[in-house]
């Protein structure tokens, strides 16, 4: 019997990006850098698991919205689009380089990588949302569910039903996409609250995910700290994430992505190359972006990008099963000397952005399959990767506390989402809220009628976003969070004083319709009061 369990949980999300009224959009094409960078390779090392007969398992967060994203049929075709020009782009770089240089070594390198990124695209026939159902099927994955729109929750306690209709509508989608309903969430950024417990209960949810000062500084003091969970006293339990093992990934100065081995994110053709030659792959309006493309190492954190050394990827593959060995080690070397002290099988939960492995670190994906080829090979008298239901159906009992308020973002609570850059938008937000309750209470057997209270609530949730917050916060982008928080909040409006005079605009509720069609069966009475 294992001393010890591992989870290891990914969380992918993506804000609704989706701009069906042109193409070329930049934000749009977050999706299309992750698709290639994070889903598709992570697919490409489950099949490899599966196929060699590692029996893995593996712990996978999609927001709903991500869901939303890959499976809408326009931004399907519109990737193939995108894929296409990659592939043409990395041709004439191979064309370009003299033969045994280096650079024509990484563009072949590429065109290969791009190759196999096209080949399982086509072999999913672009719905990748299945390919990873299969693999909760076979039992390696545990697809878990997180908030609609990835709505910042601790900001609107204050109204239960916005936050019930987030909850409720996501378990909702997930059992239209997956068939059955969701055993875990992920709270977005980790933002829990006291009492958000019993509306997860009351949608069938039994566990969510918190950071690690949520449990220490639980009520009472929990006597395994983040090692075990703990109940609340409606049954759903609260994990919390692993300090030492986030330190190791995340950390700028300690974290494996960091090696001066692995891939330079910051230096990437789309903004190296001669305008003229790159002009026909960047956006429509001729801004530079990055195309995925990138030929150097990070060489050190302290060199600038002008005197960065060439990328060797059968280096860096080496290091990625050096560092996994390390991070088997280091977790082996915790668990011994928890279970020594609690006297109990610890659970060390380690929960990352998905977006990590592959997008900003290149070697990710390679990683998590050396990982779980030298956990089976090595570890596995000692170690046992698991899921947090797996784990619940064999624990059932735990210590009852009620967990603290937090979450993961900087400062460890609500700051980076309510300060000075983005504090103008809650009233808005509550105001909208208000008024989404009132019109939850109608009802109507008008189909215009209830076309437009449907995409009012769609309009809400949409503008919740914590994304939108949190890139006003960070200073990225902050034009384009204003507009579609600006977009959002307007068409709720124009909406709801429609609905109310009972004149509702049919040709630009069709238009509304057709660019925010997230969530086609949604029931706007979600909102109703509680």
């Amino acid at each position: 019997m294992a001393i010890g369990y591992i989870c290891f949980i990914l969380h992918a999300h993506l804000p609704f990006v989706r701009h069906s009224e042109k193409e070329g959009v930049l934000e749009e094409e977050w999706l299309y850098e992750a698709i290639t960078e994070v889903y598709i390779p992570l697919l490409r090392v489950f099949r490899g698991l599966q196929r060699d007969g590692i029996d893995f398992r593996l712990t996978l967060s999609f927001s709903p919205t991500l869901l939303s994203l890959l499976q809408d049929d326009l931004l399907q075709k519109r990737y193939e689009k995108y894929l296409n020009r990659l592939q043409q782009l990395i041709a004439r770089e191979v064309s370009r380089y003299p033969r045994n240089s280096q650079l024509r070594q990484l563009a072949e390198y590429y065109q290969e990588e791009f190759c196999q990124i096209g080949d399982i695209w086509r072999q999913c026939g672009g719905d990748l949302v299945s390919a990873f159902k299969q693999f909760q099927e076979g039992g390696y994955l545990e697809i878990i569910t997180s908030a609609a729109t990835h709505a910042y929750l601790p900001l609107m306690k204050m109204y239960p039903e916005a936050v019930w209709a987030q909850i409720e509508t996501a378990c909702q989608y997930y059992q239209r996409v997956f068939g059955c309903r969701p055993y875990g969430i992920w709270l977005p950024e980790c933002g829990y609250y006291q009492g958000l417990e019993e509306l997860l209960a009351k949608a069938g949810l039994r566990y969510f995910i918190i950071d690690s000062h949520g449990i220490n500084n639980a009520k009472p003091r929990p006597r395994f700290s983040t090692y075990a969970p703990i109940f609340t006293h409606c049954g759903v339990a609260a994990f919390g994430r692993d300090d030492f093992s986030s330190q190791q990934v995340w950390s700028s100065e300690v974290g494996y992505p960091s090696n001066p081995v692995y891939r330079e994110f910051y230096k990437d053709l789309g903004w190296e190359a001669d305008y003229d030659y790159i002009r026909p792959y960047l956006l429509p309006n001729g801004q530079r972006k990055n195309v995925g493309i990138k030929y150097y190492r990070i060489t050190s954190r302290y060199c600038d990008l002008g005197h960065k050394q060439l990328y060797e990827p059968y280096c860096a593959r080496e290091r990625a099963a050096t560092d996994a060995s390390h991070f088997l080690n280091s977790r082996l070397k915790q668990i011994k000397q928890v279970a020594d002290i609690i006297q109990r099988q610890p659970i060390i939960v380690c929960p990352y952005d998905a977006e990590l492995y592959g997008h900003w670190w290149y070697e990710g994906p390679w990683f998590l399959d050396f990982l779980f080829r030298k956990a089976v090979d090595c570890y596995q008298d000692s170690l046992s990767f698991v899921h947090l239901s797996q784990y619940l159906k064999t624990h059932p009992t735990q210590q009852l506390a009620i967990p603290a308020e937090s979450s993961w973002g900087e400062g460890g609570y609500h700051q980076y989402w309510l300060n000075d850059t983005n504090d103008w938008i809650y009233p808005h937000l509550h105001r909208a809220i208000r008024q989404m309750i009132k019109l939850a209470t109608l009802e109507t057997d008008n189909p215009l009628q209830l076309r437009a209270l449907n995409q009012a609530a769609r309009e809400l949730l949409l503008a919740q976003s914590s994304d939108w917050a949190f890139i006003l916060k960070s200073g990225t982008m902050v034009s384009y969070a204003t507009a579609r928080l600006k977009t959002h909040l307007f068409r709720f409006d124009r909406l709801y004083h429609a609905i109310l005079d009972n004149n509702i605009p049919h040709r630009w509720l069709e238009q509304v319709e057709w660019q925010d069609n997230i969530f086609p069966h949604l029931d706007y009475r979600v909102y109703r009061p509680l």
